[in-house]
């Protein structure tokens, strides 16, 4: 992977020619700067941009959809809480989650919204396989699960055909602060993570592992 992100700057190719994405390492972060980092690339990029995946965790912060109901907010305490622009509830960041935010250009590509979330979905089903652990999707509730605990949530974001958001996958993380919340919308909803269920045990590893999984599941040549 590549050294940590610098300052930001700002006709579809056929598959075969779009170029591997950047994939940078952010290491452990706020949540705020991210998000508007993401904001301010997928602006200014352009039909020639190149693709970047970022893989980073965040200090520990709560995050609500741009519609999302704070009734899901049960508990927050001294965890911040912030509202953004990507679909769905409530959801917990914190060390030990591995997050992925793929900005990417659908329309090249050919990605519609829901294939792209098939996709995510998809790379960490692979990479849970490869340990051993049954995991799928589950019909209207978008994520990754195992039994009835959730392993990863989805929350995505488009605009003009570039994606930001993504992707976080619990791996050796503290869940209590789930409890705070309905996690997704879900009262009660179980979660789960790598590392109880014999998978990878630290965010690097998990991150390393994914990879392969991930390029594959969006369509990039080898």
């Amino acid at each position: 992977m590549n050294a940590p992100l610098p300052a930001l700057a700002g006709a579809a190719a056929p598959r075969a020619a779009v170029p591997p994405p950047l994939l940078r390492e952010l290491g452990r972060t706020d949540y705020e700067p991210v998000w508007r980092a993401m904001q301010s690339f997928t602006a200014a990029r352009t039909a020639t941009s190149r693709d970047e995946i970022w893989f980073l965790e965040h200090n520990p912060v709560f995050t609500l959809g741009a519609n999302a109901s704070r009734a899901h907010l049960l508990a927050p305490g001294d965890i911040p809480v912030v509202q953004i622009d990507r679909g769905g509830q409530v959801t917990y960041h914190g060390p030990g989650q591995l997050v992925v935010y793929p900005l990417l250009d659908l329309q090249r590509l050919r990605l519609g919204v829901r294939d792209y979330v098939r996709a995510l979905e998809g790379a960490v089903i692979a990479l849970a396989a490869a340990h051993g652990i049954e995991a799928r999707c589950q019909r209207g509730a978008p994520g990754v699960y195992v039994g009835a605990a959730k392993l990863a949530s989805v929350g995505v974001r488009v605009r003009r055909q570039g994606c930001y958001h993504g992707l976080a996958l619990n791996v050796a993380m503290d869940i209590s602060p789930f409890a705070r919340i309905n996690p997704c919308g879900y009262a009660g909803l179980a979660m789960t993570q790598l590392a109880a269920l014999g998978g990878p045990d630290s965010v690097a590893a998990a991150a390393r592992a994914l990879e392969p999984h991930l390029l594959a599941a969006l369509g990039y040549p080898p």
